[in-house]
């Protein structure tokens, strides 16, 4: 999980995105240097904190991984805030290396592959891609369910054409990499990569 830092472009605030916020109305609720962003069907879109330097110990800028660290400075900052919610946030990497197992065609479209995809950790995904290039054996980045992708979209299980999906096999251009080829089709590792590793870009 990512938070954003950028003092220079923004000012010194913590953003703590969450959820995307689609069309609903948008809701703020304030308490000391919390804001608390909400839609109209009470789900939290995320929080910013205010003069955030002054509260927890940030030494990068940018997008930031989340840790147990820096999580637990922001949970006392909640409670010394009055602030009742809880913080349980999933920090296990969202963006992994995985090993395409095998790949069968999808039953109900031509463009698309179902394919068995090992996450490592005994975890294995079943995700459906559209990618001309997708193959069995291939090392392969995954956008795990809970990861947000560089445009902002958020991975949740799917079913595609009656299929589930649990993820993304990933694109440079998906990804955000500077300099990604121009032609379509999944970004496939070198064989180095171990699987289930966090693919950092």
């Amino acid at each position: 999980m990512f938070v954003f830092y950028n003092p220079k472009g923004i000012g010194d605030v913590l953003i703590i995105p969450l959820k995307d916020g689609g069309r609903y109305e948008i809701a703020h609720e304030t308490k000391g240097p919390i804001t608390k962003i909400t839609n109209n069907n009470d789900e939290v879109l995320g929080y910013n904190i205010f003069e955030a330097s002054k509260h927890v110990e940030l030494k990068e800028h940018g997008k930031i991984t989340l840790t147990e660290a820096l999580l637990g400075q922001i949970k006392q900052l909640f409670k010394s805030n009055n602030f009742d919610d809880e913080l349980d946030f999933d920090l296990s990497p969202k963006f992994v290396v995985g090993y395409v197992t095998s790949k069968s065609a999808h039953d109900n479209a031509d463009n698309l592959s179902v394919c068995q995809v090992d996450v490592g950790l005994s975890e294995n995904l079943q995700i459906v891609c559209g990618a001309p290039n997708v193959d069995k054996d291939q090392k392969v980045v995954v956008a795990k369910v809970g990861a947000t992708m560089p445009s902002g979209l958020q991975i949740k299980p799917t079913e595609l054409r009656g299929v589930a999906s649990n993820g993304m096999i990933c694109s440079q251009k998906e990804l955000g990499i500077p300099n990604a080829p121009e032609e379509k089709g999944i970004y496939v590792l070198k064989d180095s990569h171990i699987v289930g590793e966090t693919f950092d870009f």
